[in-house]
């Protein structure tokens, strides 16, 4: 990595100036991912701004549902018992992303500025527009069987690689953040960005900008939902596909309302609200189940290497989908 400048902060509001002042300045706290991409020059900043020491560390609960400090470890948010009562597929897709360790000092905002695993981005032998916009995208003609199937261009096929954010995206999750403009709040399905044709850009962070908070809102039913990961191998692969479920099921076995989320589909997590719309008022059975999944894979615009995710991800759905109806639990 080259050479660059180091700041610890004491203040949300001296981290933000400090960052304005900057351009090619970025925040540090876990680091489980910059710093790697800082190894391999894909990340070169002139200073990095250390924000542990912020005031952003508490896991809050109100009638309206959690606060989650940007700050907060990812094991925090997965152990919390409230959070495992409340919604358990958020717990669950953070035992499912990685090993104790990592999880241990990954927290809850740089769970979300994660940037794609995809390997031509990571080998600078290839051409890359997410790395150099441009250049062109490797992944187009070479091994795509990772890549996406949704909201994908021309100019970037990769996806989101967080397991975290897909119940976060299922939830209608809140992101607080905080910038020289002041403070602003950003529904979680508005933060990440499709690649369009500026693939360089993952977030509708402003430059400057800095996380604050997660905001989970209540919803009861969520306290049944799931969080199903499909992957080449149990230890913390990337996902092939996932799912973040939750159904209500009235006494009659009729779903009253319904939530689903995908991930490793596409350059951001998945919100499948068709396929959500077409459950109301249906019956809780496998045959709606199907129906669904069938519905949520329509729009699916598969490449070379991974035509198999379609009928994966249609699978996936259709059990999430059971279990959730069931009383969620372990998939």
């Amino acid at each position: 990595m080259k050479n660059f400048a180091y700041v610890r902060t004491s203040s949300v509001s001296e981290a933000v100036q400090q960052a304005s002042s900057q351009p090619n300045a970025m925040f540090i706290a876990g680091g489980t991912n910059l710093v790697d991409r800082m190894k391999a020059f894909l990340d070169q900043p002139t200073q990095l701004i250390d924000i542990t020491r912020l005031d952003m560390t508490r896991i809050e609960s109100s009638r309206d549902g959690m606060r989650l400090g940007a700050l907060v470890s990812n094991t925090a948010v997965a152990d919390h018992p409230e959070i495992r009562r409340n919604y358990p597929m958020v717990s669950r897709a953070i035992l499912l992303g990685a090993s104790q360790q990592i999880r241990n000092v990954a927290t809850v905002g740089g769970n979300l500025l994660q940037r794609t695993r995809c390997p031509y981005y990571y080998d600078t032998a290839f051409a890359c527009n997410k790395r150099q916009p441009g250049s062109g995208c490797a992944a187009l003609t070479g091994i795509n069987r990772m890549h996406a199937l949704f909201g994908a261009s021309d100019q970037c096929i990769a996806v989101h690689p967080s397991d975290m954010c897909v119940p976060l995206a299922a939830l209608d999750a809140i992101v607080e953040v905080e910038g020289s403009q002041g403070k602003r709040q950003i529904p979680f399905t508005e933060f990440h960005r499709l690649p369009e044709n500026t693939p360089q850009r993952d977030s509708n962070l402003e430059p400057g900008e800095l996380i604050t908070a997660i905001v989970l809102p209540s919803l009861p039913f969520a306290q049944s939902s799931v969080y199903l990961k499909l992957r080449d191998r149990a230890s913390y692969a990337f996902a092939l596909v996932s799912v973040a479920a939750a159904i209500e099921v009235a006494s009659d076995r009729k779903i009253q309302a319904a939530r689903l989320a995908m991930g490793g589909v596409a350059h951001k997590p998945w919100r499948l609200t068709t396929a959500e719309q077409f459950l109301i008022g249906k019956p809780a059975q496998a045959e709606t189940f199907q129906q669904a999944a069938e519905i949520a894979m329509q729009a699916a615009q598969p490449l070379s290497d991974n035509r198999f995710k379609v009928g994966l991800g249609q699978r996936a759905i259709r059990r999430a989908l059971t279990i959730a109806a069931n009383g969620g639990g372990v998939a």
